[in-house]
């Protein structure tokens, strides 16, 4: 397993790892599999989207403000509620295959860290799952 630190400056903030995962995959040695992305927090996610436009990050983070707002009206009594909300609909991890050493992923695709209570230093765990072996 391999760690990717991610250093957040705002409290919803989307940070494209998708350059420090396939360097891992690259070093990795694996050509045939799958990488995991897994974030182990409970105000974070992660998620694959377009990364040819900002904007559609900026869509998605201003729909999930709007969608779950920042209220005094939970019950949790950290404030950030809304945080685990937002978590809980991006999901902690993501499976990419991996295909000829590299992310299999389509054409305009990234992989977002996701952010919903920072800023805040975070850890997100990297792990290579080898292929079956067909002869």
């Amino acid at each position: 397993m391999k760690i990717i630190n991610v250093n957040t400056h705002v409290r919803n903030e989307f940070v494209d790892i998708t350059r420090e995962i396939e360097k891992i995959v690259t070093s990795s040695g694996l050509s045939e599999g799958a990488c995991l992305v897994y974030v182990p927090h409970t105000t974070a996610g992660v998620m694959i989207n377009e990364n040819a436009d900002p904007d559609v990050m900026h869509d998605i983070d201003d729909f999930l403000r709007r969608m779950v707002p920042k209220s005094s009206n939970f019950a949790h009594m950290e404030g950030n509620s809304d945080a685990h909300i937002k978590s809980g609909l991006a999901g902690p991890s993501i499976l990419v295959p991996i295909s000829k050493s590299s992310l299999a992923l389509g054409r305009w695709q990234g992989i977002y860290f996701a952010e919903f209570d920072g800023p805040r230093h975070r850890n997100v765990y990297i792990t290579m799952l080898r292929g079956a072996v067909n002869d």
